[in-house]
C-alpha cells in the first residue's frame, strides 16, 4: 500500500525556556482579562475581522481531520431580531418551569434572565454548528468524529482571536437551539452548539463581581 503523503513538521520559533515562560504568562494575563459581556454597542465590527477569527477557530485540531464545523456569521438585523425573539422565548420557558431550583441558584449571581437585547444589539453573531457528517473535501458525507470535543476546541480558538482583536464576546446556549438551524438555512443533520456574540462593549458595560472569581492553578492542575 502506497504510504499518504507526510511533510516536514512545522518550524517553531527557537526560544530560549526563561522566553516560553515569558510568552506562555503574558498569554496567560492577555485571556485572564477576557470577560463574557452582556452590554454592547451597535458600532460596526469590519467583517474582515469577523473572517480572521472564524480562520484561527478552523486550525483547530478535530477527529480525523474532518472539521466538523460550521460557522454562521449574522449580521442582518432582521435575522439577529429572529434570533432573538426564539431565544428569548426558549429562555423565559427556562426560568419559569425548565430550570431547577438549584440551578437557579447558581445562575443569580450573574444576574442573568430571560431578557437577551444583545441579541439585537450587537454588531455580529456566531452561530456554530457541529456536523455529524462530511469529511474534509466538499460535497462528502462521510461519518464525523469527535464532534463536540472538536468543535469546543474551535469555539475556544474563536473566543480567544475575538478577544485579541479587541473585541467583547458573549457565548449563548438557549435550549433547545433548533431554531438556529431554521433561521440559518442548515441542513438537518447539522446541530447547533453555540451560539458567539461579538462586538464592543457599551460605555456603561459591568459584569458581575462573581464573574472574577476563578479557581487557582492548584485547584484546576494536578502534578504526577
Amino acid at each position: 500500500m502506497q504510504p499518504h503523503p507526510m511533510i516536514p513538521y512545522t518550524a517553531l520559533p527557537a526560544l530560549t525556556d526563561a522566553q516560553r515562560i515569558a510568552a506562555a504568562a503574558a498569554f496567560r494575563d492577555h485571556m485572564a482579562a477576557r470577560r463574557t459581556c452582556r452590554m454592547f454597542t451597535d458600532t460596526p465590527v469590519p467583517r474582515a475581522v469577523i473572517e480572521a477569527a472564524i480562520a484561527v477557530a478552523g486550525t483547530a485540531p478535530s477527529g480525523a481531520n474532518h472539521q466538523p464545523w460550521h460557522f454562521a456569521a449574522i449580521e442582518s438585523a432582521g435575522l439577529k431580531h429572529r434570533i432573538r425573539e426564539a431565544a428569548e422565548a426558549e429562555e423565559r420557558a427556562f426560568y419559569e418551569s425548565r430550570a431547577g431550583q438549584e440551578w437557579l441558584e447558581a445562575l443569580a449571581p450573574l444576574g442573568t434572565d430571560a431578557d437577551k437585547d444583545f441579541l439585537d444589539t450587537a454588531p455580529w453573531l456566531i452561530v456554530v454548528f457541529g456536523q455529524r457528517r462530511g469529511g474534509i473535501e466538499p460535497g462528502e458525507a462521510r461519518q464525523n468524529y469527535y464532534v463536540t470535543e472538536s468543535v469546543g476546541i474551535a469555539c475556544g480558538l474563536l473566543l480567544a482571536a475575538l478577544h485579541s482583536a479587541g473585541l467583547a464576546t458573549l457565548t449563548h446556549t438557549p435550549s433547545p437551539m433548533g431554531f438556529l438551524r431554521e433561521i440559518c438555512g442548515r441542513p438537518a443533520d447539522e446541530k447547533p452548539m453555540m451560539l458567539i456574540v461579538a462586538g464592543h462593549p457599551a460605555a456603561d458595560a459591568t459584569i458581575p463581581l462573581h464573574a472574577t472569581r476563578k479557581k487557582s492553578l492548584d485547584q484546576i492542575a494536578t502534578w504526577l
